[in-house]
């Protein structure tokens, strides 16, 4: 029976070993125009340039924010390039999809509709169909027989997605699945769901709010960090082609406590504004408060300000907004926050064409911060003419007709400045 069950084993390995064949570095070819575009450009620079062929792609973010209705354009724009697409729901019926194509425009015929959450019926499908492109909407409502726990559960998410691995792997067909997200705002189910996959996009942004932010946490075929911005409209989401424009719409003019930074995201600078307010606190313990950006972060910032005597606020209220609704944990937009806070303090407008970056530290120095050529150069797209930067970081930056680029050491030589 020994010796059976050697031989038995023997064999299996000597199949598995005939199946694949190592090979060298020299002889993959990758070519960057096996990538499909989307036509979207904000979704391909997240995505690094465009779909790439076999991957698969997770998408996340809170219930309404707009995931269905972006991966329904997409399906409608690489249906329009004569690409086969499939698009299987869990969660809403035919009926419901076409009422939102039909906001979206028109649809090819090349586009092919599924409602189904059996996960043997649906690799069945892809494998008869071969599509280009499948999109699963939801993995949490997709089942594998196999698997005896409910849908939704860590056994049936893992199952799932490692058949839809495994199908885009072997078919070469791109996989895009829908993911739901916690209170956290992390994807529900197994953490290992996110290591599976090739890509993982989070939708973020206010859902009452018309912007929309596509980040990307996760990217072998590209850089991570990188951000997309949507507009919701009625027609769907529009893309926004200049950001930092977008962001300043409404900036007020002559008001104390604003002032604008630059924060990057990915390889992209976008510029914020920072709004600070300031005021006397009835309270025995004043009231602090950031939104947009770390508390603990403004908290220190503050101590700095009061420690080298730049103003005295322990006895007021304080609290830190980044218009917009951004969210922003660069230590770069530091100064920013400093001189917002020091000039609603001080009730001083700042002037309206200055912008502020670097990194405050503990002993109130301004450190330098990375690609300080590309923010000044955004800044100077939007006509500021002012840039207070580290000073570390001036011999970096290229003159730009129009723009006085000023350094400073300490923080104390910034708050001069205004």
């Amino acid at each position: 029976m020994v010796k059976s069950a050697g031989m038995s084993l023997s064999a299996g390995a000597g199949s598995v070993r005939g199946a694949a064949r190592p090979v060298t570095l020299s002889e993959v070819s990758v070519r960057e125009e096996d990538r499909m575009l989307t036509h979207m450009a904000e979704l391909d620079r997240v995505l690094g340039g465009g779909i790439v062929p076999g991957s698969l792609t997770l998408v996340g973010g809170d219930p309404g924010i707009g995931k269905s209705t972006l991966l329904l354009q997409v399906c409608r724009h690489m249906a329009a390039d004569g690409r086969k697409v499939l698009y299987i729901s869990g969660e809403e019926s035919l009926k419901q999809i076409k009422l939102r194509a039909n906001r979206l425009g028109a649809f090819s015929d090349d586009l092919l509709l599924l409602c189904e959450t059996n996960l043997e019926v649906i690799e069945e499908t892809i494998r008869s169909l071969m599509p280009d492109i499948a999109v699963i909407d939801s993995i949490q409502t997709m089942y594998h027989e196999e698997v005896s726990s409910a849908p939704g559960s860590v056994s049936q998410v893992r199952e799932s997605t490692n058949v839809l691995l495994k199908l885009a792997k072997v078919l070469n067909i791109s996989v895009f699945i829908v993911g739901h997200v916690t209170k956290e705002g992390t994807v529900a189910g197994p953490r290992v769901l996110e290591h599976m996959v090739d890509t993982v996009l989070y939708f973020e942004g206010d859902r009452h709010a018309s912007y929309r932010i596509l980040r990307g946490v996760k990217n072998r075929f590209g850089s991570t960090n990188e951000i997309g911005v949507f507009e919701m409209k009625e027609e769907g989401l529009v893309e926004v082609k200049n950001p930092s424009e977008f962001m300043l719409n409404g900036k007020p003019e002559g008001a104390s406590g604003s002032i604008v930074s630059c924060a990057m995201e990915g390889t992209r600078p976008i510029l914020l504004e920072i709004q600070a307010l300031v005021c006397h606190s009835n309270f025995a313990i004043p009231r602090r408060q950031a939104n947009g950006t770390d508390f603990n972060r403004v908290n220190l910032l503050m101590a700095v300000l009061e420690k080298r005597r730049v103003i005295r606020i322990s006895d007021c209220d304080a609290y830190v907004n980044l218009a917009g609704g951004m969210r922003v944990s660069e230590p770069a937009i530091d100064l920013g926050i400093a001189l917002a806070i020091v000039s609603s303090f001080s009730n001083k407008v700042i002037d309206d064409r200055t912008i502020a970056f670097g990194e405050v530290g503990l002993s109130g120095e301004v450190r330098g911060v990375s690609m300080a050529q590309q923010r000044v150069s955004e800044a100077a797209k939007l006509g500021f003419t002012t840039c207070i930067v580290p000073e570390v970081n001036c011999a970096q930056i290229k003159p730009i007709e129009g723009v006085k680029v000023v350094g400073v050491r300490t923080v104390q030589d910034a708050v001069g400045l205004i």
